[in-house]
Order: structure tokens, then C-alpha cells, then sequence
């Protein structure tokens, strides 16, 4: 959404007070969360060569600023309703200290997170302004009720005032007042939107951006499906049937000479048949899910638990059905989690939480699957992992891996609903 098709919402009184209001806090809260800022930046740069202590410090400051402009992201959108996607915290999506490293950095060179921060800059700045104006206002509301008191002095001084001057600054003082704060209250909304709400240009880079994420991540999970399938038939079913065929053979060039060992050739080709048609079928499921079209997501990953070799506790809480490249995101990732839960991780057990989620005025698909295997999962490129990553960015959605060695492992993955 574009700054210009943002609704342009009326400012009532009641939304100018909250900002005067929130503006007048923010003078006193902002100042002493600025200082604090200022301070360990100071305290970083200047000590961070002493046996690194200065590191410290800058990183402290990272976070803080992250939640200073998380906050103010926060503020706005609730006093404003613009529409502003939340404020998430970037990640290098690389494991160990130094994708910890990578992640500090992209997140100090997040241009969003200094957005929040200009933003709640202003906003102290004009709060500072915020909180003399209310003073005058009271003491122009003083001043104007002076001659019903009896009266004839300032408030404050020993001048003397007549009540017909006493009235006439009251009155100029209270107007005078109220239109600085009602043009604070315009300019901070003025402000904010042009600090917070992405440009035209900005928000169409970021839109060709991710649809160039998602072609490239469609593209890798084509080509991760295309590896995997080939492998799977290359080395499962293709060996069976040729075993199948020589087998058959055999029995065939037995059927007059030893009846009962070419019978005994069939049973075993017969089996080893329904054993690779059972191959396939899983293949096939692999590929599409028919019980995902004709019942949803709860049924199809019950029917995918039931045959997991791993214990699966489900917990699906949907109040609806999402779009088929939604849930077909989803479901794979989940069903290769709990395959890389078998195979790799050996553990005995693995939960997996569904949910369906509102944020920013946009429903996300939401999983996160855990296991307490033995962990050390990394995504490697044309593994399982990189194809549900691949996937997962295919659909327009993001995923985070949290693998420690010793485990547990747990795979978050979110897509759009509506995807």
C-alpha cells in the first residue's frame, strides 16, 4: 500500500488529543530514552578498545534501538491506523556466532528500525513543545478567571493588571495555545506518515524485490523436488522393478522344468510389485496431497501423522481454509520436517503447533515444528531444509531454524494466507 492510498483518516478531537497526549509522555519518557541511547553508543565507541568492553555497549544499543523503533511503529499504527507492516527484527538466517554477528549487523543497518527511531525523535522534540504550551494554557485559564477572584495581579508577578486586560490576555492565551497544539498535533501526524509509510518508489523496489525472492525460491524448490524425486525413483522404485522383471524372467525360464521354484519366483515378484506401487503412491503423495484439496490442512496432516515413524502430538487450531498454495507450502514443509525428524535427528518425539495468525491487517499460516532429536540441522543447498525454505520463500512467506547442537530442533514457518 502506497503512501497515497493510504485512507487519510480525519482528525477528530479525540485523535488529537491522544497524540497531544502521547506526544506530551513521550517529551519526558523520549528524553530519557534518547539520553540512555546516547550514552551507550558514547560508552561503545569510546571503550571498544579496551579489552572490547565498548562492544558491549554497541550491541546494547542495537537492541534498544530495535525496541525504541518497534515501539514507535507500534504507536503509530494504534494512534493512526495506517497501515504500517510491523517492525521485524532482520536475521542472517545463518547459524553459530558468526550468523549472530551477521544478524547485529543487518539489524544496525536496518533502514526501517532508523525510520522508527527519527520518528520517535520527532515526536520527543515536539513533546518538549507539547508540555509549556499545557502550562500556558492553565495559566491562561488563570488569568481569565483573575477578575472573578477579585483580583488584579498576574498569577505569578506584582504587576498590576486591569480585568478587562486580565480577559483579554487570558483569552489570546488560551487561543494562542490551543493553535500551537493543534498545529503540533497536524505536523506529528504529517510527519510520522512521511516517515513511517513507505514512498511509492520505496514500496514497488521492495515489491519487485520479493517477487524476485519468490520467482528465485520457486525456481530452487522446483529444482530440489525435480533432485529429490529422481533420487527417490533412481534409487527406490527403479531397482525394484528391475528386480521385479528379473525375477519374472527366471520364473519363466523355470515354469516347465521346476513349477514349484517359478511359483515361488512369482510370489516374490508379486510382492516386491506392491511393494514398489506402495513406493509410488508415497511418492505421488509427495508430490500432491489429494486429502489437503478435499478436507483441509487438520485432516491432511492428521493422515500425515498417523503415518509418521515418529510420534506426532497435532495441535491445528484453524477457523478456515486459506489458499491452496498456502497450505500446500505448509503441509510439505511440515511433512519434510517430520521425514528429516526420522531420518536425521533420531529422536522419539515431535510436536507440531498450527496456527492462523493477524498481523498488520494481513492472515498468515503459521506452523512451528519441534522435535528432541539430537539437533545440528543446517540448511545445505539441495537438501530437505533448503527445499522447504525454497518453498516457504516461493509462497511469499519466511521460516527461522533453531537447531543447537544437542537439539532440540524447531522449524518456524509462516505464509500468507492468502498466498
Amino acid at each position: 500500500m502506497t503512501s497515497a492510498a493510504l485512507p487519510r483518516r480525519r482528525m477528530g478531537l479525540g485523535r488529537h488529543l491522544g497524540a497531544l497526549a502521547q506526544l506530551a509522555a513521550l517529551g519526558i519518557v523520549g528524553t530519557i530514552v534518547f539520553s540512555f541511547l546516547i550514552a551507550m553508543i558514547s560508552a561503545g565507541v569510546g571503550l571498544i578498545l579496551a579489552l572490547g568492553i565498548g562492544l558491549l555497549f554497541l550491541v546494547a544499543f542495537v537492541y534498544t534501538a530495535w525496541a525504541t523503533a518497534w515501539l514507535e511503529f507500534e504507536r503509530v499504527e494504534g494512534l493512526y491506523g495506517y497501515g504500517l507492516p510491523a517492525l521485524r527484527p532482520r536475521s542472517s538466517g545463518q547459524p553459530g556466532f558468526a550468523g549472530w554477528l551477521r544478524t547485529l549487523l543487518q539489524q544496525f543497518a536496518d533502514g526501517a528500525m532508523w525510520r522508527g527511531i527519527s520518528s520517535a525523535a520527532i515526536s520527543t522534540v515536539l513533546g518538549l513543545f507539547v508540555l509549556p504550551l499545557v502550562a500556558w494554557v492553565v495559566v491562561s485559564v488563570g488569568l481569565l478567571i483573575t477578575p472573578a477572584t477579585g483580583r488584579s495581579r498576574f498569577p505569578w508577578g506584582e504587576a498590576e493588571l486591569t480585568p478587562t486586560w486580565a480577559v483579554v490576555l487570558g483569552t489570546l492565551g488560551i487561543l494562542a495555545s490551543l493553535a500551537l497544539l493543534f498545529g503540533i498535533a497536524v505536523l506529528h501526524a504529517t510527519l510520522t506518515r512521511a516517515i513511517l509509510v513507505p514512498s511509492r518508489e520505496a514500496l514497488l523496489a521492495e515489491q519487485a524485490r520479493a517477487a524476485g525472492e519468490q520467482r528465485a525460491g520457486a525456481v530452487r524448490a522446483s529444482e530440489v523436488e525435480r533432485t529429490r524425486l529422481e533420487r527417490d525413483l533412481h534409487d527406490g522404485v527403479q531397482p525394484r522393478l528391475v528386480s521385479v522383471g528379473m525375477t519374472l524372467g527366471l520364473a519363466q525360464q523355470k515354469i516347465d522344468s521346476d513349477p514349484a521354484a517359478a511359483k515361488a519366483l512369482i510370489d516374490e515378484a508379486h510382492t516386491s510389485t506392491k511393494a514398489a506401487i506402495t513406493e509410488l503412491r508415497q511418492l505421488a503423495r509427495g508430490i500432491h496431497a489429494s486429502v489437503l484439496d478435499d478436507r483441509g490442512l487438520d485432516a491432511a496432516l492428521s493422515a500425515l501423522a498417523a503415518r509418521s515413524p515418529v510420534p506426532v502430538t497435532l495441535d491445528v487450531r484453524l477457523d478456515g481454509r486459506c489458499s491452496r498454495t498456502a497450505e500446500a507450502a505448509l503441509y510439505f514443509s511440515i511433512a519434510e520436517s517430520i521425514t528429516n525428524a526420522a531420518k536425521h535427528s533420531r529422536a522419539s518425539d515431535c510436536r507440531v503447533t498450527v496456527r492462523r495468525r493477524t498481523e498488520a491487517g494481513a492472515t498468515w499460516l503459521w506452523a512451528r515444528v519441534e522435535d528432541n532429536g539430537v539437533g545440528g540441522a543446517r540448511v545445505v543447498p539441495g537438501g530437505g531444509l533448503d527445499g522447504i525454505v525454497n518453498r516457504i520463500v516461493a509462497a511469499g512467506g519466511t521460516s527461522r531454524l533453531d537447531s543447537p547442537t544437542g537439539g532440540p530442533t524447531a522449524l518456524e514457518v509462516s505464509v500468507p494466507c492468502a498466498s
